[in-house]
């Protein structure tokens, strides 16, 4: 039983790590909500010029404190909705074995909702976006661009700029980023401080097609649940081919 537990505790934090440092200008989550994946809507909008739409795999590196993380999956966003893919079993290998080894993390910012997918449980919880943030159109944000240099990045030629997005309250956000100049001067490297956190965002295999709008919606054949809590104890009640709770 324990094993099962460590193996979701992992799960939940590494859920964290992404949404703790996917997002720029405000913070995504938080201590007192639940993890929702990197965003794309609102100010970080603009930091991807006129790329809406595309789908690639991210990399996620925070430091903090003195402590690194980093974590790598599969993006795919469109107009501000987002869909991030984790195989969690690379990194606890009581994942696959409780069913979690993959694990999907919609944001919706049009609908005020994020999703977390459980594929082998053909599951999912809903959750509320409570960060004003994370749904303010892009319309509210300004930004501005300035060239530092050029340099070569992952074998892409990037120009290397400071972005400043100001929001509609006057509050900025400067990030540096590495637009490639042969995939549209999309930003295949982005990196941000806040306060003592800083957070590094690299994309690899970078596609500039739309994704299928299926992609951000809850298959229809997976259950819903309102909360991580209740999805839990009906799993840990049973159909895992888990050991019962220990006295």
């Amino acid at each position: 039983m324990k094993n099962y537990l460590t193996a979701m505790a992992t799960a939940i934090a590494c859920l964290s790590l992404v949404s703790a440092y996917g997002q720029y200008g405000g913070r995504a989550g938080g201590m007192g909500g639940p993890p929702r994946g990197p965003q794309f809507g609102g100010s970080t909008a603009k930091l991807f010029g006129n790329n809406p739409s595309f789908s690639a795999t991210l990399e996620v590196r925070g430091e903090s404190a003195g402590e690194s993380h980093a974590m790598t999956g599969k993006i795919a966003v469109d107009q501000g909705k987002s869909r991030f893919e984790m195989n969690t079993a690379a990194m606890d290998p009581h994942m696959k074995a409780m069913g979690l080894d993959q694990m999907i993390m919609v944001s919706r910012p049009d609908k005020k909702v994020s999703y977390m997918l459980f594929p082998s449980w053909r599951a999912y919880v809903e959750n509320p976006i409570p960060d004003a943030a994370a749904i303010k159109p892009e319309s509210a944000y300004k930004i501005e661009i300035t060239e530092l240099g050029k340099e070569t990045l992952d074998g892409h030629p990037c120009v290397k700029n400071k972005a400043v997005v100001t929001d509609d309250q006057g509050n900025k956000t400067e990030s540096l980023l590495w637009n490639a100049t042969d995939l549209n001067n999309f930003p295949v490297k982005i990196e941000t401080t806040q306060e003592d956190r800083k957070t590094t965002m690299l994309f690899k295999d970078v596609k500039l097609s739309k994704p299928a709008a299926s992609q951000f919606e809850p298959p229809a054949d997976h259950k819903k649940y309102d909360s991580m809590m209740s999805l839990m104890m009906e799993k840990m009640g049973g159909g895992m081919g888990m050991p019962p709770r220990e006295p």
